[in-house]
């Protein structure tokens, strides 16, 4: 098993290489794909590269009063990107924004509970759906979107409560649907929701990715690695994701009510289950594009993504 699982090792040696996601980059419009984006203006406080965090203009991001730290790059109609678990802006996001920067700005965020941003109990999908609407008003009332993994899924999600006006095209790469049976989902949920009572966030996060099909050697590397005390520390997000996920399976009512131009993606090279799930997913949302990106595994690298989204969006 290895859904929505927002990066893999590629290497022993190397370091943990996290999933974009988001990115994401995510977008919907009303039927409409020359339809022009709003060019995300510079606030006094908000140079292009600079990062929004706990100020008084940021307080107010989302409607419960959560802060969301995010950044944007480059210039053009606005393009957010939504990470899946145990993601931040940090990493992937800065190589794709790098890519797509002279034609987008690009807008990357901690989700809610990551990074710099703040988290408010109790948690629910929708205060993540509202997160990101704070993020489309920052940027002139709408967006491109573009999310990965579990981002995909929370793309998909928000795309279809938000409505064409707010995003007015949609790209989603290997929503993590289909993975398991229900029981198991719901099993899983059980066994993280309990580490994490117990105050293990470490087991947890260990528990979650041998789930996803890190092999024991790889699993004692990553704990050596840099990165593993932030993945830690995001650990309470991972129910985060698992609500997102729902039951598990592809949510047909909602991917039935997207009606803007959607791209949905899968690599070459990543799990089974996963070109099924694209090939469902594409098919459900009506007059959906479909593409499998060659070379690429669940880590869709940003010199291979980056071209792909530009021709989309553009």
């Amino acid at each position: 098993m290895a859904w929505f699982c927002s990066f893999f090792y590629k290497d022993v040696m190397r370091n943990i290489i996290y999933i974009p996601i988001a990115l994401l980059l995510f977008v919907a419009i009303g039927c409409n794909n020359d339809q022009q984006q709003p060019v995300m203006k510079d606030e006094v406080k908000d140079a292009v590269t600079d990062t929004t965090t706990a100020t008084a203009a940021a307080t107010a991001l989302s409607k419960d009063g959560t802060v969301i730290a995010y950044e944007k790059n480059g210039q053009g109609p606005s393009l957010i990107v939504v990470g899946g678990a145990l993601s931040h802006r940090n990493a992937y996001t800065r190589e794709l924004s790098a890519k797509l920067a002279s034609h987008f700005t690009v807008i990357s965020y901690d989700r809610r509970g990551r990074g710099e941003s703040k988290d408010t109990k109790p948690y629910a999908v929708d205060r993540e759906i509202e997160d990101i609407e704070a993020l489309i008003d920052k940027a002139g009332g709408s967006v491109y979107l573009y999310g990965t993994s579990s981002g995909a899924a929370l793309a998909l999600l928000t795309a279809e409560k938000l409505g064409p006006t707010k995003i007015t095209k949609l790209a989603l790469y290997e929503p993590p649907y289909g993975s398991a049976s229900k029981e198991a989902v719901a099993s899983e949920k059980r066994a993280v929701n309990k580490f994490l009572s117990d105050d293990e966030p470490a087991e947890a996060v260990t528990f979650f990715l041998e789930k996803r099909g890190i092999p024991s050697d790889k699993m004692e590397a990553m704990k050596q690695s840099p990165e593993w005390k932030d993945m830690v520390s995001m650990a309470p997000t991972l129910m985060y994701d698992l609500a997102i996920l729902g039951d598990g399976t592809v949510p047909f009512d909602v991917a039935k009510r997207i009606a803007i131009p959607t791209l949905v993606m899968d690599g070459e090279k990543s799990f089974p289950f996963m070109h099924a799930t694209a090939d469902t997913v594409g098919k459900t949302i009506p007059g959906a594009q479909r593409k499998t990106i060659k070379g690429q595994t669940h880590n869709l690298s940003a010199d291979a993504g980056g071209p792909v989204l530009l021709e989309f969006f553009k």
